[in-house]
């Protein structure tokens, strides 16, 4: 057994208690969680280390929702409107592509270890990333995306979605977990959709897809109207929109591990038709802003969790889970700063975990043992104030343990 300890133990679990002076026991799994006092009680054959000063054990950052095959871009694309990055996506996507090199992903991905995460959801669109995804220590939700709305390319484009899943299923372990995505509801027949979603149920593969990111897709699937009438006339010379939401929506049924990502133009009857089918929202603050400068109205949820994503870098600044936090704690600036930073730590680990359907981000007693170590700058007089002074102040974490493993 191995034990970790220190002045402030956050366990993000339902009341988002915390230890003061706690200690915690674990294998691969967490065995036990106390102060150190009752540890050293419990267990009196065991070393346990006095906690150092102003430090801090956590469940690890679990980022729900991001891209890596576009992890070599900065200033490439446009931003401010999402059809004009759309549109720049597309013009620059082999560029990027093959500028994202596997040593280049492997790279971000340790960074974001660095930074705390210990869990992602991959989408992956084309599975350049796999490799570098499979050699990571990081946990890894890989999401094989499937995407196409045209009806006489569905079989050959559920073909090419299935080789790749088949691919990713050679990999699986406890630290890699094949899955599926559904791009969005304006970019996926039907067909694809059933075809996939029905793949997923039966192997109880975790889903996400995107769903209404922007207020051009909303006058699309609505209204067939707006700024994707000409896009989808010029480059797939269709006039209609192949779903309605509702209808996308109804597909999901009977998923037990079904996230959605964005939902910034989601209405009142879609949140409705969300929380019917238990899932979570993956909030990506930073991408909502620059391609939409709009953000998730939270006081619409109605009791649906919601997790953190950083999307890709196509769409962010950094992949970093501590930066992803800042921005949604400003950018939510009707919020209580001090009750909403409890949330959002609920948001990055324990709500992430349920999006990808794993057995993380609590420390609780035999939960995944993965824990992140970092100390503040200063003493936080008011352990209420703890999780504001977290997320405004760190940067990067002195350990990581994944699986009970120091990485």
């Amino acid at each position: 057994m191995k034990i970790l300890s220190a002045k402030w133990v956050i366990t993000c679990d339902e009341n988002f208690s915390i230890i003061e002076n706690g200690a915690i026991v674990f294998e691969d799994k967490i065995v036990d969680i106390d102060t150190i006092e009752n540890i050293k009680k419990k267990h009196p054959n065991e070393e346990v280390p006095e906690a150092d000063k102003n430090s801090v054990l956590m469940p690890g950052l679990i980022n729900s929702h991001v891209h890596l095959e576009f992890s070599a871009n900065s200033t490439t694309l446009k931003y401010g409107n999402f059809l004009a990055w759309l549109n720049s996506v597309i013009k620059n996507r082999d560029t990027l592509i093959e500028k994202a090199t596997q040593k280049l992903i492997s790279t971000k991905l340790d960074r974001m270890k660095k930074t705390g995460t210990t869990t992602i959801g991959a989408i992956s669109s084309y599975s350049f990333d796999l490799e570098p995804c499979v050699k990571s220590v990081l946990n890894t939700v890989f999401f094989c995306e499937v995407i196409g709305s045209k009806a006489d390319m569905a079989d050959t484009l559920f073909a090419d979605f299935k080789s790749r899943l088949s691919g990713a299923k050679q990999y699986t372990s406890k630290n890699f977990i094949p899955a599926v995505a559904i791009h969005s509801p304006y970019s996926v027949h039907p067909f694809l959709v059933r075809e996939s979603l029905a793949l997923a149920k039966l192997e109880e593969l975790a889903v996400s897809t995107h769903f209404l990111e922007s207020p051009e897709e909303f006058e699309w699937l609505h209204k067939d109207e707006g700024l994707f009438v000409e896009f989808f006339k010029n480059f797939l010379n269709q006039s209609k929109a192949v779903t309605k939401p509702i209808e996308f929506l109804t597909h999901f049924s009977n998923v037990k591990k079904l996230s959605f990502t964005h939902c910034v133009e989601a209405s009142t009857e879609d949140f409705e038709k969300i929380k019917s089918l238990n899932a979570i929202i993956n909030h990506c603050p930073t991408s909502n802003r620059v391609l939409n400068n709009t953000k998730l109205d939270l006081s619409k949820l109605d009791s649906i969790d919601f997790s953190i994503g950083t999307d890709g870098l196509s769409s962010n600044n950094s992949l970093s889970m501590f930066d992803e936090l800042r921005t949604a704690l400003m950018i939510h600036s009707n919020e209580n700063i001090i009750e909403f930073s409890k949330k959002l730590l609920k948001a990055a680990t324990v709500n992430g975990s349920r999006a990808l359907g794993l057995n993380k981000g609590v420390l609780g007693k035999q939960k995944d043992a993965d824990i992140i170590s970092f100390s503040l700058a200063g003493e936080v007089e008011d352990k209420e104030d703890l999780a504001m002074q977290i997320i405004l102040h760190t940067k990067s974490v002195n350990k990581t343990i994944i699986g009970g493993v120091s990485v």
